[in-house]
């Protein structure tokens, strides 16, 4: 089996199972009403805070097949049939990292608050945002050195030019 079905098989199974997994709460989460946790998953869901994590266990799952196939190359086929058998026990943990990010938002929103959020980001201007808003902060930000250059390059000049004249007329009269 090439690597890529067998990364992307682990995916699948890993964000089916993390999705299973969503149901317990964190013994921490105990001040937390169930409603508010929900809406807090809810609102995760739409802005996708966790989606950049998902490929951390497939990223240390490939590292560590690569690692040990160089120390054992003779059993390749075993390292990654052993490597993907452990991963896949412990992708079940992904629903930990959903857990302590729904009470996160949860500590940090109301309940209201996350209902509002999650209604925004699921519709398309939040989902715009979401896709787009990185361009355009990244856009913004070379704008603004921009401006920056602009505005230091005119002040210099201008204290510059100022400071002369008062040089020039404190200068003794030849």
């Amino acid at each position: 089996m090439n690597s890529i079905s067998r990364f992307g098989r682990f995916a699948s199974i890993a964000v089916v199972a993390g999705s299973v997994m969503l149901g317990g709460l964190s013994a921490r989460a105990q001040d937390v009403a169930p409603e508010h946790l929900q809406a807090a998953r809810t609102a995760i869901s739409a802005l996708g805070v966790t989606n950049r994590f998902d490929a951390i266990l497939p990223n240390i799952m490939e590292r560590l097949t690569m690692q040990l196939i160089q120390a054992y190359p003779n059993l390749q086929d075993e390292i990654s049939a052993k490597v993907e058998e452990a991963a896949l026990k412990l992708a079940t943990r992904r629903a930990d990292l959903e857990r302590e990010a729904a009470l996160v938002y949860a500590k940090a929103f109301t309940e209201a608050e996350l209902q509002e959020i999650a209604n925004f980001y699921s519709g398309e201007t939040g989902k715009k945002l979401l896709k787009d808003g990185p361009i355009a902060t990244r856009e913004l930000l070379k704008a603004a050195d921009i401006w920056t250059a602009g505005v230091a390059r005119d002040l210099e000049k201008e204290a510059n030019e100022s400071l002369l004249q008062v040089v020039q007329s404190q200068a003794p009269k030849p």
